[in-house]
């Protein structure tokens, strides 16, 4: 008797933080809210960290875009058990077509139970290269990753028209948030739509697959972190062949109209928001909006303008961003999270494209 004590005593011991958090998450909202926060981080880490030894082996045997699946699924098993959050997914079939880019709207750090339920085989992801020394690098790097120097706008448009052609060759496809920063609010909108996915797109003559969120606020914003169902919503391949660079603001344009109307239509518990609410499309060049004589603009450094044309996330690096980049983050003024993530790639076109 006093052997099979020995054994469970320490086991009681070890369940006693978890008996105390939770007995916290069931008094206290704001409590609930940051023990699930902290866990869901972890699990993302834990996940990630386990899975390395996998993506040596899918390397070895040539699978290695296959490694994002793999790593994206069991995640997406762990959180449904673990937190109660479970994806809704209408149109999946389209995901079978390959190559392709996949475009998402982008919300919190919960898009990755999205991206844990819809990464397809044979993806990729593109990143900034500084990533690529960072904890999550010799991951990333086994998984395929395409790595972009945001730092040098020539390399980066070089980097851009080589991801195209290795997405063509391989025929694999690459998932990226075109927003370029996380928006999430009480309303059902988006952000305009960064051109560079678009511009990649077009030259590699490769479709573009839209997949919309609902706008979840009703299930996580700051101070609630709750459980329930994500619906999403996988819609048509839009061809680009025959479009030139161009083409690519028309568009964006095009492809954020149908996600938007998607997102109010899948949205709800979320409300629409007013002509005046709406987030507008930036002006464009041959515009040329008029300023008063008084105004005084500053010129863009080289730095600033070479990092406004174009929002790439990788699906772990920038959610991974995400969780770590919270306390640093700011408000705007409808309570989005603003602050750029730390996982996306900005960069320009050259001035005469």
């Amino acid at each position: 008797m006093s052997f099979i004590v020995s054994l469970f005593k320490p086991l009681a011991y070890l369940s006693l933080p978890y008996l105390f958090l939770r007995s916290l998450a069931g008094t206290s909202p704001v409590a609930r809210y940051y023990i699930r926060a902290v866990a869901y981080a972890g699990t993302l880490v834990s996940v990630a960290s386990g899975c390395l030894v996998a993506a040596v082996g899918f390397t070895v045997v040539g699978k290695q875009h296959d490694v994002n699946h793999l790593v994206a699924r069991i995640f997406y098993a762990a959180v449904t058990r673990l937190f109660n959050i479970t994806v809704e997914v209408e149109g999946e079939e389209h995901l079978d077509s390959r190559p392709a880019i996949l475009m998402a709207n982008h919300q919190s750090m919960l898009d990755i139970i999205v991206i844990g339920r819809l990464m397809p085989k044979q993806t990729s992801i593109i990143s900034k290269e500084s990533i690529k020394y960072s904890p999550l690098g010799p991951f990333m790097l086994l998984s395929g990753t395409v790595f972009i120097n945001r730092g040098n706008n020539a390399q980066a448009v070089k980097s851009l028209d080589d991801a195209g052609n290795l997405i063509k060759k391989n025929k694999i496809s690459t998932w990226m948030f075109p927003e370029g920063t996380r928006h999430l609010s009480a309303k059902s909108d988006m952000l305009p739509l960064k051109k560079g996915g678009f511009h990649l797109a077009v030259s590699a003559g490769i479709p573009i697959i839209p997949i919309v969120v609902e706008n979840y606020y009703h299930l996580y914003h700051s101070g609630l972190f709750g459980e329930g169902t994500i619906k999403v919503r996988v819609l048509p391949p839009i061809p680009t062949v025959g479009l030139t660079s161009k083409d690519a603001g028309e568009l964006s344009v095009r492809v954020r109209e149908q996600m938007v109307e998607t997102l109010h239509e899948i949205s709800t518990h979320a409300t629409r928001p007013t002509v005046t609410e709406k987030v507008q499309e930036p002006v464009s060049v041959e515009q040329k909006p008029l300023v008063a004589p008084e105004t005084v603009i500053e010129p863009a450094s080289p730095a600033t303008s070479s990092a406004s044309a174009l929002g790439v996330s990788s699906s772990t690096a920038s959610i991974v961003s995400s969780v770590s980049s919270r306390s640093s983050g700011r408000a705007s003024e409808n309570g989005a999270e603003t602050e750029e993530d730390e996982g996306m790639v900005l960069v320009g076109r050259p001035s005469n494209q």
